[in-house]
């Protein structure tokens, strides 16, 4: 067991729903292709403007 690790195999079932994938998809859909492929470019007012197109919140949005 490694230190800081905790339970990897817990973390390794935690697999999302359908609500959960619906969601991703949306929130994914929502973006811009360029979005998708550069990360690093999405500030505070894509993610809100993510969130607004997908139907979530800014949270779940920073969480994806």
């Amino acid at each position: 067991m490694i230190p800081g690790m905790g339970n990897v195999k817990a973390l390794a079932d935690n697999k999302p729903d359908e609500k959960q994938m619906s969601r991703i998809e949306a929130i994914i859909g929502s973006m811009t292709p360029d979005e998708r492929r550069k990360q690093h470019i999405i500030n505070g007012s894509r993610r809100k403007r993510i969130a607004k197109g997908s139907g979530t919140s800014v949270e779940e949005v920073n969480r994806l």
